[in-house]
């Protein structure tokens, strides 16, 4: 049975809490009324999850949480509050909380939160035991990522992160700026996941009415020439298989609401309908925006954004995996003969190493509409430097008068100790906020520093 540590100074709560997850029979419950015998306990038991109150005499569970994350204690929190404090959740969230949960809590609902934070917990760890050198063929899915052409580190590394999450129904969030292949990476992973045999649905939020969207994604019900007309949306097309939604930051504030009872309970209802209907659908959502920013606290509610990033996976810029731009051009050479009608057989060294110093502002996306035009241009059988687009030249040429640094070989020690610098620089140099994002341990953090950055002793 998984140990459930639940701290909070009410009794009455506890005691029902202690006798519910009791008689479960899945869970072993300890009790804790008293706050400030928590650090000793926790450095002493292994719980698995912790259901945890925030107001609390003595010690608060927002000091409860910063301790944790200080000693280096991962096991998955799930907030318990008597108000629906976002300021509170969202701090908490920051903190490592998976979730947070209203007082009164319901059942139902609380078992499927702890089931949840105990799989991502253990999915968490799977991801964070990966060898450091992966390899693309030690993929179990090899078919599913087949369209993402990589020979990055960093990229392949990835996709073993993506597979990773694929196994679960959780929901994921890919962040990445626009261009760099995140509905190809969303593909890939709805045909790695449990959900493959469904539909993979993809819906532009950026595209969309804002008046007419919640009836084309939840369905609406119609009465014409005194008939009753039921329409489904989106979220029905994708019924047990993804939906997969990007540029999330587009969605309203009411669809921003109606969306997060469909995450935590999977219910919705058609436009024009009080039916309720269940939902059985993987979401995987996308932005290229920071959201998590405070300048986007405005447009997007951080009380849903952290119910979406429970699973999240960032991809690079074409820009900082510039190694790959042989078998991407590669990639689109073959895919170009499909449209192009000239018999090309591949690129000049040249070609590539001048197009290897764009910038790419529009990542992946950019590079294909430069090798497509590129081909339509060449005038023999392999595409020379004649044959870019004379806006990238410029481009280029423009580039070189103010040059980037110029890549220099460095050990994954060094970049791992350079990441680090800066999340603490970052924080201003709050070690404890730093390894809570980080999600490592201090100790981990002054090791990767080094001795000139740990703590005098």
């Amino acid at each position: 049975m998984k140990k459930i540590l639940i701290i909070d100074d009410d009794v009455a709560v506890t005691n029902y809490l202690m006798v519910f997850l009791m008689q479960t029979e899945q869970f072993e419950p300890t009790v804790i009324n008293d706050s400030r015998q928590v650090e000793e306990l926790i450095g002493r038991e292994g719980f698995s999850a912790v259901l945890l109150d925030m107001d609390m005499p003595h010690v608060n569970g927002l000091d409860i949480l910063k301790t944790m994350r200080a000693k280096g204690k991962h096991m998955p929190v799930i907030v318990l509050t008597g108000v629906g404090d976002v300021d509170l959740a969202v701090k908490s969230m920051k903190l490592g909380a998976f979730d947070y949960l209203t007082k009164p809590v319901d059942d139902e609902h609380l078992l499927e939160v702890i089931g949840a934070a105990l799989e991502h917990h253990q999915l968490h760890h799977t991801i964070k035991e990966l060898p450091t050198e992966l390899k693309r063929e030690d993929l179990t899915y090899k078919a599913a990522f087949e369209h993402i052409p990589t020979q990055d580190p960093a990229m392949i590394h990835l996709l073993h992160q993506a597979e990773k999450v694929a196994a679960s129904d959780l929901g994921i969030f890919i962040l990445g700026e626009r261009g760099t292949g995140k509905e190809m990476l969303a593909r890939a992973i709805h045909n790695a996941s449990p959900a493959r045999k469904g539909a993979f649905v993809a819906v532009d939020a950026s595209g969309q009415d804002p008046e007419k969207f919640p009836g084309a994604f939840f369905g609406q019900a119609r009465i014409w020439s005194g008939e009753r007309e039921e329409h489904p949306g989106f979220l029905e097309e994708a019924e047990n298989g993804t939906i997969y939604l990007c540029e999330i930051e587009h969605l309203t504030k009411p669809m921003q609401v109606r969306l997060k009872r469909v995450l935590q309970t999977g219910e919705y209802y058609r436009e024009n309908s009080t039916q309720i209907r269940k939902s059985n659908v993987r979401f995987i959502v996308s932005s290229s925006l920071d959201l998590t920013q405070e300048e986007y606290r405005e447009i997007f509610s951080h009380d849903l954004l952290y119910h979406l990033m429970v699973n999240s996976l960032s991809i690079p810029p074409l820009r900082e995996r510039i190694g790959d731009l042989p078998p991407l051009a590669e990639h689109f050479r073959k895919k170009g003969r499909e449209k192009i009608d000239k018999r090309i057989s591949g690129f000049s060294a040249d070609y590539l190493a001048l197009l290897a110093k764009y910038e790419f502002p529009d990542n992946i996306q950019e590079l294909r509409n430069i090798i497509e035009g590129s081909m339509v241009n060449a005038d023999g059988e392999l595409v020379t430097i004649e044959a870019l687009p004379p806006y990238i030249r410029r481009k280029i040429a423009s580039q070189e008068k103010h040059p980037r640094a110029a890549f220099r070989p460095v050990s994954l020690a060094e970049v791992q100790r350079d990441h680090a610098r800066r999340m603490l620089a970052h924080f201003g140099g709050d070690r404890e906020r730093a390894v809570a994002e980080m999600g490592i341990a201090p100790a981990e953090l002054d090791h990767l520093l080094g001795s000139e950055e740990s703590p005098a002793s």
